[in-house]
């Protein structure tokens, strides 16, 4: 889960150039997570969660259970309202966090990679802790409660029945989990999404190293930054496991990073922390290019038509 563009890549060996943050930057933020999500993202974030969840089932069964589950719509379950509400606030955060964070970081010295890596894990933290946490929690409860063949209970009554019984906490649950899974995507996309900018740039040797990349050099560049940065899935699949609705005989009923982790290592061994690799493989390439590559290219049209930053 995921995010927006940062600040334009700049040149090796030249300054980063200030880029003010105004209403239309962090708009281009809120759109590009939108689409990103309504597209292709929230089919593969449903994948991905009920094989972190359910982790004895393998990716057939996965989408046997899911269309039964609702057909179509089934890959689009919570969706509406929490993975919109979600998406339309924290690509604003990312895009002001990794933004700002990105550009003093490249004036410091350091490399396009290194700046990526620090923007990304603070935007990505940024997210975690003033947007994401009820969100992310009711769309895992959306995707892995039991629901009856009988009159269905709405998610939002759901949400109430968990803040009555939990409190602020309980509707937060996994906050952290959340948070580590972030602050690690957005640091490994945004930093090898720049690498990877930075080697396409090299192989086209010094003539041309100075000029910008092309959209599908930018895209190409970004897909390799989201498909590598799956590394840290035992991190997501703890996420899931904390934030779950399913019931099993063992369970902890109060769950840690550290207790979940001994659960899962328990049940399943070291697979069990890979499960939903392939969906969330795509999931990140999908994010990456949207929220990098598409990110950039639609403030870069936003800017010039409305005025330059």
């Amino acid at each position: 889960m995921t995010v927006a563009a940062v600040a334009s890549t700049t040149i090796p060996g030249t300054t980063a150039p200030k880029k003010k943050v105004n209403f239309a930057n962090l708009g281009v933020g809120a759109a590009m997570n939108m689409f990103e999500v309504t597209t292709l993202g929230q089919p593969f974030e449903v994948i991905k969660t009920h094989l972190a969840a359910n982790r004895q089932d393998n990716l057939a069964t996965a989408f046997k259970k899911i269309y039964q589950r609702g057909g179509i719509t089934g890959f689009y379950q919570g969706m509406i309202p929490w993975a919109w509400i979600e998406a339309s606030t924290k690509g604003a955060v990312l895009i002001f966090a990794a933004g700002e964070i990105e550009y003093v970081a490249l004036n410091s010295g350091i490399s396009p990679f290194a700046a990526g890596l620090v923007g990304g894990m603070g935007g990505g933290l940024a997210q975690a802790y003033t947007t994401m946490g009820f969100c992310t929690f009711m769309k895992t409860v959306e995707i892995t409660r039991h629901k009856a063949t009988g009159p269905s209970v709405s998610t939002f009554a759901v949400a109430s029945e968990i803040f009555k019984r939990e409190g602020i906490r309980g509707i937060n649950k996994g906050v952290n989990a959340v948070a580590v899974r972030q602050c690690t995507n957005w640091g490994s996309r945004l930093g090898l999404s720049r690498l990877a900018e930075e080697t396409i740039r090299k192989l086209r040797g010094p003539e041309t190293a100075h000029m910008p990349l092309t959209g599908w050099e930018k895209i190409a560049a970004s897909a390799i930054g989201g498909g590598l940065s799956i590394w840290n899935q035992p991190i997501e699949v703890i996420r899931v496991e904390m934030q779950s609705q399913l019931k099993t005989v063992g369970r902890p009923e109060k769950m840690t990073i550290a207790n979940c982790a001994r659960w899962i290592w328990q049940t399943n061994g070291l697979k069990g922390f890979y499960r939903g690799s392939v969906p969330r493989f795509g999931l990140g390439m999908w994010q990456t290019i949207c929220m990098v590559a598409g990110g950039d290219a639609l403030k870069k049209f936003v800017n010039e038509k409305y005025g330059k930053n």
